[in-house]
């Protein structure tokens, strides 16, 4: 079956044809901003969320950037086949991006493993990736993943790939604090045996050592499984009073949710941000989740968002007609600064190239956004730490504390 890359394309005004060098001045007056998220799956409501992000970004601008007209490309990274991201899928899309002058940025991706095959290349070809969601802490430090990580991924010598959300060795550490501020004293770990699942569990699991809970059991689970009764008999051999599941819902966190509770199970169930969606709680259902289930989130509830992040809030449910999914305002965030800095050199009279959008991102200090005041470092990474944890309540997610 042939898949279809390009889901949608969202343009101001007519689309002209115009050539561009990579290292040299746009020839005529178009630019490209594509994005690279699942959009095929479980995912989808909550790509959804963040393409209408990116797009209310665009329109702040009023879709141009001096005289140039801005042309955004909403791609799938996903296949019907896996129903989630695919290694080919987004192995193509960098190389379409790559092959198309005109795109200057590329938003994405979703999945932090989707990132490891498009990361070398994008900066091999110097063009800037910004992500509204990759968490792995192996993408952009050492120390967290295999012995070339993250020189792997920048084959250049130059960082090109940036983050707006917080990483996984934040969030897993805040999980593992929280577990234990809720009285937990014996933790099972499993992960979904992914790049971002496996990350963040070993995170969770190395900080929960250090703060005196006892792991009494760690494992990877199948995916695909129709269920996890036999995983749910062997956690409550081990006496676990609270199970961490690093993992996503299209990796079948809420199945194993279920199970939980129709195996007479009573732990609690702690998952990250990778599950911080609705599609979460409808997989699994709001019995196995109320009054059981805890979420991390980078970040906090739209709802509770303050300055920049309020305004964008507020024209969201006026734009869409409903709540945005919490990662919208990421979508949202991560366009917003690839645009101030193509808006800060067309001001300067700087020609728009991929080395010189590329340069400008990486210059981001002290942005004002929805997200507060943060800047990129070293690294690419954001400044912002902000972390909430997060319950259900009548089938919505209900935060119950914020760390700074």
């Amino acid at each position: 079956m042939k898949i279809k890359l390009i889901r949608s394309a969202f343009v101001f005004t007519a689309l002209l044809a115009p050539l561009v060098g990579v290292g040299g001045a746009l020839a005529e007056s178009t630019i490209k901003i594509v994005s690279s998220l699942p959009r095929t799956g479980s995912a989808n409501a909550q790509t959804t969320s963040m393409v209408n992000g990116i797009k209310m970004a665009i329109a702040d601008v009023g879709g141009k950037i001096g005289d140039a007209t801005i042309v955004y490309e909403d791609w799938d990274d996903a296949s019907p086949q896996r129903g989630n991201w695919d290694p080919a899928v987004e192995a193509a899309n960098a190389d379409k991006a790559i092959s198309d002058e005109l795109v200057l940025a590329y938003i994405g991706t979703y999945n932090s493993g989707a990132s490891k095959i498009s990361m070398p290349k994008l900066n091999a070809a110097g063009l800037v990736m910004v992500s509204p969601a990759n968490t792995a802490p192996s993408l952009t430090k050492q120390g967290f993943g295999e012995q070339n990580e993250p020189a792997v991924y920048r084959p250049s010598g130059k960082i090109s790939y940036f983050r707006v959300v917080p990483t996984d060795d934040v969030q897993g550490a805040v999980a593992a604090d929280y577990a234990k501020d809720i009285g937990s004293k014996k933790v099972f770990v499993l992960n979904d045996r992914e790049v971002y699942g496996k990350g963040v569990a070993a995170v969770f699991e190395k900080r929960a050592k250090d703060i005196g809970l006892e792991v009494v059991g760690t494992d990877g689970i199948d995916t695909k499984a129709s269920n996890y009764k036999s995983i749910v008999t062997k956690i409550k051999q081990s006496g676990a009073d609270l199970v961490y599941f690093g993992g996503t819902t299209q990796t079948n966190a809420g199945q194993l949710a279920k199970d939980i509770v129709s195996g007479g199970l009573k732990a609690k169930f702690m998952v990250p941000d990778g599950c911080y969606e609705q599609a979460f709680i409808e997989a699994a259902g709001s019995r196995a989740l109320e009054g059981r289930a805890f979420i991390t989130f980078g970040g906090e509830d739209p709802k509770k968002l303050q300055g920049k992040g309020k305004e964008f809030y507020e024209s969201y449910k006026k734009t869409y007609g409903g709540e945005p999914e919490g990662y919208a305002v990421y979508g949202y965030e991560a366009a917003k600064v690839v645009l101030s800095a193509m808006e800060r050199l067309s001001k300067a009279g700087t020609p728009l190239t991929r080395e010189s959008v590329r340069a400008e991102v990486a210059k981001t200090k002290d942005f004002v956004g929805a997200l507060g005041t943060w800047s990129f470092d070293e690294n690419g990474d954001t400044t912002n730490r902000t972390m909430s944890v997060n319950g259900v309540k009548d089938g919505e997610f209900e935060e119950l504390k914020v760390v700074k």
